[in-house]
């Protein structure tokens, strides 16, 4: 196992610490961890790339290293009551129909290839802000209700855009899929 893969392993790893110190009610522990994953997913990127140990097992695993964390810190923050239950449902849902669809895209054809969309991306770093605002403001005691608001309101705009762009690309392929099969 090299560095960056390692690096995104202790990321997957520290899921249910952060979900701990969420219910536990240490929201400030749970803010720095927050930042400590995000550092640790920047840092394991660079050192793949500096390294030059980019590995389609170090891109699955950061990726569900990220997808863990996000969705497990939605649900906790949605149970707790420190996020709406729409976005919680909102923001899993979209996950759940990617993964879903990537299996049964990658079982049809046995050709995945891990592009995110560009909203994709956007939706990602609204979600991470939108967490970050949420376990700062109440762990650091740092007001943020306007904020928090809007980022809710713009999460699930780009979740349903994000979401809604990969049924549509994905139903796309299938389609040609079916076609070259005949």
């Amino acid at each position: 196992m090299n560095i960056p893969n390692f690096i995104s392993l202790a990321r997957l790893l520290m899921v249910p610490v952060v979900v701990w110190a969420i219910l536990d009610n240490r929201l400030g522990l749970a803010f720095w961890l927050f930042v400590g994953a995000g550092l640790s997913d920047a840092i394991d990127g660079f050192l793949a790339r500096r390294l030059s140990c980019i590995s389609v097992v170090g891109a699955y695993l950061d990726s569900l290293a990220d997808k863990a964390l996000l969705m497990c810190i939605y649900v906790t923050l949605g149970t707790e009551g420190y996020l709406p239950n729409w976005i919680v449902i909102l923001v899993v849902s979209r996950d759940v129909l990617i993964i879903g669809g990537a299996m049964l895209y990658q079982l049809l054809s046995d050709n995945l290839k891990m592009e995110p969309l560009f909203i994709s991306k956007i939706n990602t770093l609204v979600q991470i802000v939108l967490a970050g605002f949420v376990l700062g403001s109440n762990g650091l005691g740092v007001a943020a209700a306007l904020p928090i608001n809007v980022l809710v309101w713009l999460a699930g705009a780009t979740t349903l855009i994000s979401g809604g762009s990969y049924v549509i690309g994905w139903s796309a392929k299938a389609a040609s899929l079916e076609e070259s099969q005949k």
